[in-house]
């Protein structure tokens, strides 16, 4: 008689779903992040350590924040520390795989019929390098502050106030994350005050972002909270929490 197929438990399939999520999203982050976009021209001239700036600029890359918080704070609530840092090790190694395929993707010779140039496609792709090395250092720093006040927060509160351990853990964390990965990627190219500028306007994106999207991930534990059923949740999120 043959076995039954092995199948995945909701909580299982909660996780890959969550990983998935988190990894795109930073995977998307790293190959845009490149990009500097304006939000908004001033009205008036802001001067930053002696620099002058008549509009707010970003990094592409802050596109995708929204949906790593989102996702992190989930995978600590449900998952606790091993969980989100299985998934932050991982994502660690999925930017170097993902440095490796675009180092191939533009070694091989651009065909003549390309619609896109290689020297266009080196060039947006070619800052990757730096962008990527100051990622992996800044995103382990990042992530592993974010957990550490994470669990911290929700200790300190008895497991209350969701929105103070995930906003808080957030803005603990963001401001170190964001600078070492903007002076690595672009010092030089860059003033430090420029860097230290459009740092500031990448936090406090994030900053505002963090407090907006809070109703979110009320939403979301409760559509996890139904997905996976009120007992099996509270069981996951007990289990989650550091001795």
């Amino acid at each position: 008689m043959s076995k039954p197929a092995y199948s995945l438990s909701r909580p299982q399939k909660l996780y890959v779903v969550c990983a998935a999520v988190f990894l795109t999203a930073l995977v998307v982050a790293e190959a845009t992040a490149s990009k500097l976009f304006t939000v908004v021209q001033l009205p008036f001239t802001l001067s930053i350590l002696g620099e002058d700036f008549t509009e707010v600029v970003m990094t592409a890359g802050v596109i995708a924040f929204p949906v790593t918080f989102i996702i992190t704070d989930l995978l600590n609530e449900y998952f606790g520390k091993a969980g989100i840092k299985f998934v932050t090790y991982l994502g660690v190694v999925m930017i170097i795989f993902e440095f490796a395929i675009i180092q191939a993707a533009m070694a091989v010779p651009t065909a003549s019929i390309s619609p896109v140039p290689g020297e266009a496609f080196d060039t947006v792709f070619g800052a990757s390098g730096r962008i990527i090395a100051g990622s992996l250092v800044a995103y382990l720093l990042g992530q592993l502050a974010d957990i550490s006040l994470f669990h911290w927060l929700r200790k300190l509160t008895d497991g209350k106030h969701l929105w103070l351990r995930a906003t808080g853990s957030t803005f603990g964390s963001q401001f170190i994350d964001t600078f070492v990965v903007l002076f690595v990627a672009f010092y030089g190219p860059m003033t430090l005050q420029a860097i230290i500028a459009v740092t500031l306007f990448n936090y406090a994106y994030k900053f505002l972002v963090a407090i907006v999207i809070t109703p979110l991930i009320y939403a979301a534990h409760w559509l996890i909270d139904w997905y996976l059923g009120d007992d099996v949740a509270e069981d996951l999120i007990e289990a989650a929490v550091p001795a």
